[in-house]
């Protein structure tokens, strides 16, 4: 038996430590050493390969494009902590709530907004769930389309520029950062629109499940209501184009923009006179935790991947996949077949750096723009979020959702907005010229 055909086993180790219910970061590194040992004993393995592990180690501490991650998770937190985020969906609610299906149009505007100016999926779900599902539920809206809204919403983090998956996508298929947010900004406000265009649609044909507010909750003069508006979205709007605009020109890279936009929402709480030491501790805090988390992923792929590569594994899946029958389409459907059905079970995260490493290289191969192949993946992974039973958006919506919502109505309600996600996601797919990077 030669090393090639010993290395798929290597994935049946890693299920079996995951489903021993060890973490993710560390069943990749535990999995990739035993079976290492294993292999090594057999004679197919040779475990002072494991020497260039510290090299490895130290190249992604020395990783600059990975910086920009816990700098776009500080800025997303800081803007939800210090509650900017909840006075921007109070006012964008009362400038919309004289229409039918007006606060959901609101959630779905107003998580485009943060998914721009924070890329934190977590942040979004959170802040909306609080702030607009009460009000939605007292003014008899459908559960279904409430928490399907304020779900699907918060994903748009996922994929509108400045992702944090995004980030890691480039850096682990080798592409640029700022070409992938220039590439899938498009397909990301067309999402939003297309959400849009159902809510209106729904509240057309079902006016007593997405109902106006009262005219005694929308008494405010116009002049008055523009104010207010006006000072709620212009310094988020202001911040946006500090990060992404110095970035879509080549001023700034996606690092230096992160860290000008985590200070520009330290400045914005500041104004506000909401920046206190117990926001700030948070924030750290939270940001801290998911940074560790990632960093902790990405050195247990490490390992995996080496002992994978140890045993010619990277050939075997290249030359699989490379020989599938209709070439590049073969590889863009199975990849995606793949990750779609592995974000019912697993993280995003987890995903991209188990999964993605084995398809660049075929990729490659065949010739595919993999920075188009990078934005379908996130549009995929993005699916991640609220594919049942195991969607992050709805565990983050149930953490803070009244208890008269039920899980099947979250369930019910998700499944409109994973059908409008496939639909773009083929559009992309079909059309590439969608992105906006001239292919």
């Amino acid at each position: 038996m030669n090393p090639e055909s010993i290395a798929p086993f290597l994935f049946v180790f890693l299920m079996v430590f995951v489903f021993m219910g060890f973490p993710v970061a560390f069943a990749l590194g535990g999995s990739a050493i035993v079976f290492g040992y294993i292999t090594n004993l057999l004679g197919y393995f040779d475990m002072y390969l494991l020497f260039a592990l510290p090299e490895r180690f130290y190249g992604i501490m020395e990783n600059k494009i990975l910086l920009a991650v816990p700098f776009f998770i500080f800025m997303g937190t800081l803007l939800e902590k210090s509650k900017l985020a909840e006075d921007l969906l109070k006012t964008i609610g009362m400038l919309f709530g004289p229409l039918r299906g007006g606060l959901a149009i609101a959630v779905i505007l107003v998580g485009t907004l943060l998914a721009a100016a924070t890329g934190v999926v977590g942040a979004s779900v959170v802040a909306m769930g609080m702030i607009s599902l009460p009000v939605m539920l007292r003014y008899k809206y459908s559960k279904s389309l409430a928490s399907g809204v304020i779900t699907a919403s918060g994903t748009l983090g996922q994929i509108i520029p400045p992702s944090v998956v995004l980030v890691v996508l480039g850096d682990q298929m080798g592409v640029s950062v700022g070409d992938l947010f220039l590439a899938a900004l498009i397909p990301g406000l067309l999402l939003a629109g297309f959400y849009i265009l159902y809510v209106i649609c729904f509240a057309v044909f079902s006016p007593e499940s997405a109902p106006a507010l009262p005219v005694e909750e929308r008494a405010i003069s116009l002049g008055a209501l523009l104010g207010k508006c006006l000072f709620a979205m212009f310094p988020p709007l202001l911040l946006i184009l500090f990060v992404l605009g110095g970035i879509f020109v080549g001023v700034t890279t996606p690092t230096e923009a992160g860290a000008l936009g985590a200070m520009g929402a330290l400045l914005l709480a500041a104004v506000h006179r909401r920046l206190n030491r117990e926001m700030l501790q948070e924030s750290l805090q939270a940001t801290s935790h998911l940074t560790v988390m990632i960093l902790f992923l990405l050195v247990g792929s490490t390992v995996f991947s080496l002992v994978f590569r140890g045993l010619n594994g990277d050939l075997w899946v290249q030359d699989a996949l490379t020989n599938l029958p209709g070439g590049k389409f073969g590889l863009i459907l199975l990849s995606n077949i793949v990750i779609f059905f592995l974000g019912f079970f697993i993280d995003f995260f987890e995903i991209v750096f188990i999964v993605i490493p084995l398809l660049v290289p075929a990729a490659r191969v065949l010739g595919i723009d993999l920075v188009w192949f990078a934005v379908l993946m996130a549009m995929n992974l993005q699916t991640s979020f609220l594919t049942p039973p195991f969607g992050f958006s709805l565990f983050y919506l149930r953490g803070v959702a009244p208890p008269e919502l039920k899980t099947k109505d979250m369930y019910r309600g998700v499944i409109p907005f994973l059908v409008i996600q496939i639909f773009t996601f083929a559009l992309v797919l079909l059309f590439p010229k969608l992105l906006l990077t001239g292919m």
